[in-house]
């Protein structure tokens, strides 16, 4: 059974709802939010989680495919999604050692 007491869901005072959940990625995926962590964390010259990271992501993802005509997905996520499935089968291991290395910035030096 599940011990966790927060509920799925809240309403934040800035009008905005906080979801709880728990998603499994690849480590590929896991990688490309630490990417996007420390880039935004230059950016806003602070600190970012992977929450804040994904959060944002969402939040661009949303804003673009609200600029675009129905039916079209926002360039992101069509990237992304061609990258992930274009990837060949590897075993976890070597996934995460992979990903391990491209954020330490040490892929291809080995």
């Amino acid at each position: 059974m599940n011990d966790r007491v927060t509920p799925a869901m809240h309403a934040l005072p800035d009008g905005e709802a906080e979801l709880t959940l728990v998603v499994r990625l690849p480590w590929e995926d896991v990688a490309r939010l630490g990417q996007e962590a420390g880039r935004l964390a230059a950016q806003w010259r602070r600190p970012v989680t992977l929450e804040e990271a994904v959060s944002h992501r969402l939040r661009s993802s949303r804003v673009a495919a609200h600029a675009k005509p129905s039916g079209e997905q926002p360039a992101a996520v069509t990237a992304a999604s061609a990258s992930v499935s274009s990837l060949p089968a590897r075993p976890p291991a070597e996934q995460a050692r992979q990903a391990i290395d491209r954020i330490n910035g040490t892929a291809g030096t080995a």
